[in-house]
């Protein structure tokens, strides 16, 4: 059972009175003139601060992913929603987190910033997640778990019912990434937020909806937990530019849905003549986006590659990973270009 989120928060987060903008003064009222922030009243509409709680954003992304408003925190891409837990929950040189092996690097990073431990779990011969590992490398300093559902860089899916038994069995907090989940069958954790009082779940703007550029990250919990983001955050964390193609691209999903299927089909074409290349050894199942394909020298193929102008992710320094290219879907033309390169050099 999760401990009380006061106890699991850092006191000084926890006592913290958050810096109250201009825009948050008069929430709730409408106005006409603007002489609070101390703004330029010329070349409309970039001088004016965003909303700080990128409200309008917020309803579109209820809306399409099922979460309500309050639970809801947008953040300058998930960067931000991944260091964010780090200075809200842990306290630098006392207390640790435990993560699997291997994941995404960004979890790792915002550790050694804030310098807190960071103590790895390797997955298993199936890339998956055993729940009693998870939890036998915590103690009494461990605050948050990590956990990357589909995973980067192994493109898998995590047994759901390992991760139910992290959430349930841990004291602290558990965050799962799900940066990939439109490209999965699998139920998004997401749905279960009021179920899961210690759940954070990830996602972004930056995968299936295209827009890396922009740098949108979501995070959704509960109130009391999004409550404590909202304090800690800069003001202004999401620019007036970011929010105006935010709720461009969310007013469309449709067109997110068409990507999608489009890139499944592709992502089953590639993974199918990756197979057959004498290069490659195994193609391994995904569940994202992105797949990964043993190959029998990676670098001496990433090199090759790069030399034809063709960029692919090399993976073979990584836990499990000895290897192993990532390869990103792309669109048909591309893809094929890749396999035309792979072909021709036999």
């Amino acid at each position: 059972m999760m401990k009380p989120l006061k106890e699991l928060t850092r006191p000084n987060i926890w006592n913290l009175a958050a810096y109250s903008s201009a825009r948050n003064e008069y929430s709730g009222k409408v106005a006409r003139v603007f002489l609070d922030a101390n703004e330029n009243p010329y070349n409309a509409p970039f001088n004016r601060y965003p909303d700080p709680l990128q409200q309008e954003v917020k309803q579109l992304v209820s809306r399409i992913k099922g979460v309500p408003v309050e639970n809801i925190f947008l953040g300058n891409g998930s960067d931000e929603a991944i260091d964010l837990p780090y200075r809200c929950f842990t306290t630098p040189g006392v207390d640790n987190v435990v993560a699997m092996d291997p994941t995404y690097g960004m979890y790792k990073v915002c550790a050694d910033i804030n310098d807190v431990e960071y103590r790895t779990v390797a997955l298993d011969d199936h890339f998956d997640i055993q729940a009693e590992r998870i939890l036998a490398a915590c103690d009494v300093h461990t605050k948050l778990i990590w956990l990357c559902s589909p995973n980067n860089p192994t493109g898998n899916n995590l047994n759901r019912d390992e991760i139910e038994k992290v959430i349930t069995q841990f004291q602290g907090l558990v965050i799962v990434d799900e940066a990939y989940s439109d490209f999965s069958k699998q139920r998004p954790f997401r749905t279960e937020i009021l179920k899961y009082p210690n759940l954070i779940v990830l996602n972004t703007m930056s995968k299936a909806w295209g827009c890396a550029a922009i740098r949108m990250g979501m995070a959704f919990a509960s109130q009391e937990i999004i409550d404590l983001f909202n304090k800690v955050k800069y003001p202004y964390n999401v620019n007036e530019l970011t929010q105006q193609q935010a709720k461009k691209a969310l007013e469309d999903p449709y067109e997110v849905d068409k990507w999608v299927k489009i890139l499944l089909q592709e992502r089953s074409k590639l993974m199918e003549a990756f197979q057959l290349l004498p290069d490659c050894e195994e193609v391994y199942p995904s569940d994202a986006n992105f797949f990964l394909a043993k190959m029998k020298d990676a670098q001496a193929t990433y090199d090759y590659l790069v030399d034809e102008g063709i960029i692919v992710r090399n993976r073979t320094k990584i836990t499990l990973c000895h290897n192993c290219l990532r390869i990103t879907i792309g669109t048909k033309t591309e893809n094929s270009e890749l396999l035309s390169a792979l072909r021709k050099r036999g």
